[in-house]
Order: structure tokens, then C-alpha cells, then sequence
């Protein structure tokens, strides 16, 4: 009897250790197999994709701005209706007219002379060209700077040499971005052909004077 349970025992043992054997040997595999899914989302997710993305998206939302066009999130002048657009044009050609003026009178030289002479030229056509558009309308243009700028004008006069220089381009990048983003604004919202179609050819002139104005302030630091 005790012959033939021994032998029955030995291969009963046998049998549950090939058992265990195989159980970790499928442990080991899922396991190396999570961890392979896992390496695999980890490579095609770099670290910090996500919040370079972000980034990404923010600075192409300033991309426009900062290549000389018209921003849709910047700041504009008042252009609640077609009348207050024109106004408001009328002065910006003032504003840009008045500060070239007291910019070759201080005695500015080189390209920010030019500029200054291209400023007080191309607003003055401006302004020309919106005059009878806003005849028709009915609407009397301003003759003169907007009250901030003439608010601003003591402060720049004061200033000589570099130091109103870098003021003037300065100033000229701010108000020729709110111009060209006014423009392009009311463009979207009148529905006055003539004023619609001074828009168009106006707005190409306004984002050369901004790009120029920023190359010039470039050079000058």
C-alpha cells in the first residue's frame, strides 16, 4: 500500500509546482505587457506637449499684432455707427499729422525724418480722400488731434534729442496699431460702400506706417 501512495504523492507535487511555474510565468507576461502599453502612451505623449500646445495657441493669438496687423483682441477707437468711425479717422490722420510736424520742427534726421514726412504726406491724403464720403453723410470732420493726444502734446514738446525720439515712435507704433485695428473693425460693420471701400485702400498704408515705425524704433535702441 505505502508503495503505491509514495509514488502517487511525488507526482501529485510535481504537477501543482509546473502549475505555480506557469501561473507566474502569465504574471510576468501581463505585467511586461502593461508596462509596454504604458512606455508606449509615455512616447507618444512627450512630456510637456500639453502645455506647450497652450502656449503655442497663446502666442499665435498675438501673432498678428506683432507682424504689423490688425489685432481682433486690441484695442480701437470709438466706431459705434459710420459717423463716429469717420470721426474718429479724422483725428487719428490729426494725431499722426500734428506729432510729425513737431518731429521734423525738433529736427529728427535720418529714417525717422523720412517717416515723419511720409506720416504728415499719406494722412493728409487720407483725410482728403474720407472728406467727401463724409459730406454725403452728412458728417463734419475734426480738424484737429483726439483729446488725449492733444492731452500728451506739452509732455512730448518738452522732450529734445533721443528721448523724444523714442517717444515719437513709440507713440507712433501705439497709434497706428489702434488705427489699423479700428479699420478693420468697421470694415466687418458698415454697410456703406464708399466708406467701405476707403477702408480697404486705407488699411495696407496704416500697417506699412506700423511696420515701419517698429523697424525704425528697432534701430534706434
Amino acid at each position: 500500500m505505502n508503495r503505491l501512495f509514495l509514488p502517487l504523492l511525488g507526482a501529485t507535487l510535481l504537477s501543482l509546482q509546473a502549475c505555480n511555474t506557469a501561473s507566474e510565468g502569465t504574471g510576468n507576461n501581463t505585467a511586461s505587457k502593461s508596462g509596454n502599453m504604458s512606455d508606449s502612451v509615455k512616447t507618444s505623449m512627450p512630456a510637456g506637449e500639453g502645455a506647450q500646445n497652450i502656449e503655442n495657441t497663446q502666442a499665435n493669438a498675438g501673432s498678428a499684432a506683432a507682424n504689423g496687423q490688425p489685432d481682433p483682441n486690441g484695442p480701437t477707437a470709438p466706431h459705434a455707427n459710420d459717423a463716429e468711425f469717420m470721426k474718429s479717422a479724422a483725428h487719428s490722420d490729426q494725431n499722426e499729422i500734428q506729432l510729425s510736424k513737431m518731429a521734423l520742427a525738433k529736427g529728427v534726421t535720418g529714417t525717422t525724418k523720412t517717416f515723419a514726412e511720409k506720416m504728415i504726406a499719406d494722412h493728409t491724403k487720407s483725410t482728403a480722400a474720407l472728406k467727401p464720403i463724409a459730406a454725403k453723410a452728412g458728417v463734419t470732420l475734426p480738424a484737429d488731434m483726439d483729446a488725449d493726444h492733444k492731452k500728451m502734446a506739452p509732455t512730448m514738446e518738452a522732450l529734445s534729442g533721443k528721448a523724444f525720439e523714442d517717444k515719437y515712435l513709440q507713440q507712433m507704433q501705439t497709434d497706428h496699431q489702434m488705427t489699423a485695428n479700428t479699420l478693420a473693425a468697421h470694415k466687418q460693420m458698415t454697410q456703406d460702400a464708399a466708406l467701405s471701400g476707403w477702408i480697404t485702400s486705407t488699411l495696407p498704408v496704416v500697417t506699412e506706417h506700423l511696420n515701419m515705425a517698429s523697424s525704425d524704433a528697432k534701430m534706434k535702441m
